[in-house]
C-alpha cells in the first residue's frame, strides 16, 4: 500500500509568509511540558515553507525540545513502523531493491520509502544521484523519467528498469541516497512541524508515516492539507489543545481521505496501530509495541 495523490511539489512556489510568533508554555497530554509556537496566517503552504526551510525562530523553540522522534533508537522503530505498512516488513533495509508497479496510477513504486515515478520524488531522487555519481546505472533513465513524471507511464522505462534499479541498491551509495533523500522530503519536514505543533513521539510518527502515505503536497488529501483541514477542527498543542483530541481528529481526516480515494482500502495502518498506540496514552511511542497491519502482527521489543 503506498500513498495516493501526485507529489509534484517541484512545480509549487514556495510562498515564505511572515509570521508572528508567540511563545507560551504548553502542556502536552503525556505529561510533559515544553513551548508552544504558534504562527499567523497557518495556511497549508505556510506550514510547508516552515517545515522545509530553517527559519530562526522555530530552530530556537525545537533545540530546547526532546529529540522525540529524530532520536536514533525512535528514528530506527519510525522506520520498522512505516515497512510493516509499505512492505509488510520490519526489516526495512530490505525494500532499498524493491520496485513494481503496485496499480495504483502512480507508475512504478521502489525503494526504501516507496519513491514513484508518477510523483516526482523518485526522478529527483535519481536527478541527485547522478549529480553526484554520473555514470550510474539509472543515469541512462533520466530522459524517460523526466517524461513520464505526473503519470502511470512505463514508456522508456521498460524492459530494463526494474533490473537497473536492483542492480544499483546493491551500491552503498545509491543505498545512502535513498535514506538522505527520505530524510529531506518525508522525516525532517514532517517532524521538524510536528515539534513545532506541540507533539511528542507518537505525534511526529503519525506526522511522518501521513507524509510518506499521502505526499507532501498542499491539496486538500496531501500531508500539509489533511493538516490544515485537522487544525479547522481541533487546536494543536501549541495553540492549547489537547494531544490526544487533535490527533485523533488528525486520524479521522486521514482515514476519509485515504477511503475518497478506494472506498474498500485497508486503513489498518491507522486503525489497529497508530489509533491503538494513541488510545493506549502511548504519546512517547514508548516500546514493547503490538500492532497489526493488513492482518499481520508486528512486535517490537
Amino acid at each position: 500500500m503506498k500513498r495516493v495523490g501526485c507529489l509534484l511539489f517541484a512545480a509549487l512556489p514556495v510562498v515564505i509568509t511572515a509570521g508572528v510568533y508567540v511563545l507560551t508554555p504548553a502542556h502536552s497530554d503525556d505529561g510533559t511540558s515544553r513551548p508552544s509556537v504558534s504562527a499567523a496566517p497557518h495556511g497549508a503552504q505556510d506550514a510547508k515553507s516552515r517545515a522545509e526551510q530553517e527559519r530562526a525562530e522555530d530552530d530556537e523553540v525545537i533545540a530546547d525540545l526532546p529529540p522525540g522522534l529524530a532520536a536514533p533508537a525512535e528514528k530506527e522503530l519510525a522506520q520498522k513502523l512505516v515497512a510493516s505498512a509499505e512492505n509488510s516488513t520490519l526489516d526495512w533495509r530490505s525494500a532499498y531493491g524493491y520496485i513494481e508497479d503496485i496499480g495504483d496510477g502512480q507508475g512504478y513504486t521502489a525503494g526504501v520509502i516507496g519513491f514513484c515515478t508518477g510523483t516526482h520524488d523518485l526522478l529527483t531522487l535519481v536527478e541527485r544521484y547522478t549529480k553526484a555519481h554520473p555514470g550510474n546505472g539509472l543515469a541512462r533513465y533520466l530522459p524517460a523519467l523526466r517524461k513520464v513524471d505526473g503519470t502511470d507511464s512505463h514508456e522508456g522505462l521498460d524492459p530494463g528498469f526494474t533490473a537497473a534499479w536492483k542492480a544499483e541498491a546493491k551500491l552503498p551509495a545509491f543505498r545512502r541516497a535513498q535514506d538522505e533523500e527520505r530524510d529531506r522530503v518525508y522525516f525532517n519536514p514532517s517532524v521538524r512541524l510536528a515539534k513545532l505543533d506541540g507533539l511528542g513521539t507518537l505525534g511526529q510518527f503519525i506526522y511522518y508515516d501521513a507524509m510518506v502515505f499521502h505526499g507532501p503536497g498542499t491539496g486538500p488529501n496531501s500531508f500539509y492539507g489533511l493538516r490544515e483541514r485537522a487544525m479547522a477542527e481541533a487546536d494543536t498543542p501549541s495553540q492549547g489543545g489537547s494531544e490526544k483530541k487533535y490527533l485523533d481528529i488528525f486520524l479521522d481526516i486521514r482515514v476519509k481521505a485515504m477511503k475518497s480515494k478506494r472506498t474498500d482500502i485497508d486503513t489498518s495502518r491507522i486503525d489497529t496501530a497508530q489509533r491503538r498506540f494513541l488510545y493506549d496514552g502511548n504519546l512517547s511511542l514508548k516500546t514493547p509495541l503490538t500492532w497489526q497491519v493488513y492482518g499481520e502482527t508486528y512486535k517490537v521489543p
